[in-house]
């Protein structure tokens, strides 16, 4: 089934979206998150912070990129299986163009001492801009005000921070809590 026209516009908007977020972010799939929210959330309002927030937690507990896979859940949503196509499409296309070309030179780019200086200047920026990600998730948790996603958020930082418990473990206990919530949520939506 092909894409109606103005479908079709959008699909191109969602294409060159992840094209020029994925041409000019480095540092990641958390670095890319920010930029998707900005421009799928704050700007386009395709996506709401909330549908974000649960996209980028799914993206982040999938094997894979965290980028492609963002790239996969925002383009589904957005447009089916022709937005995700066109989201995942965008997504790769610079890295891969990018990595063809070190990868051709890679003698010259391994012994270059500028090119080790600004990759060393670039982490800064990185680190940054995982910053803002984690200020903007996490005030989003706080908003809520959810006593339990606080708890959740809270034990979460410190078993990672403190005691350096593997990520999946935390995402499948936060997984398994969320769960458990779902399910009792239901049980007193259906009781009352």
């Amino acid at each position: 089934m092909e894409p109606s026209p103005e479908k079709g516009k959008n699909l191109l908007k969602l294409f060159f979206s992840m094209l020029y977020i994925s041409a000019f972010t480095f540092g990641g799939g958390f670095v890319i998150i920010t930029f998707m929210k900005r421009k799928f959330v704050d700007e386009l309002h395709w996506i709401d912070e909330q549908e974000m927030l649960d996209l980028t937690a799914l993206a982040q507990s999938s094997p894979g990129a965290i980028a492609v896979n963002a790239a996969i859940l925002v383009g589904w949503h957005v447009g089916g299986f022709w937005g995700m196509a066109a989201a995942v499409l965008g997504t790769i296309l610079p890295p891969m163009a990018i990595l063809s070309v070190i990868s051709f030179f890679y003698a010259a780019f391994a012994s270059n001492p500028y090119v080790a200086l600004t990759l060393k200047g670039m982490q800064a920026g990185v680190a940054a801009v995982i910053l803002d990600v984690v200020c903007s998730l996490g005030s989003n948790v706080l908003r809520q005000n959810s006593s339990i996603h606080l708890i959740i958020m809270a034990a979460a930082f410190v078993a990672t921070f403190f005691f350096k418990v593997n990520v999946i473990y935390i995402i499948l206990a936060a997984g398994a809590i969320g769960i458990v919530l779902a399910l009792t949520d239901r049980r007193k939506g259906e009781t009352a």
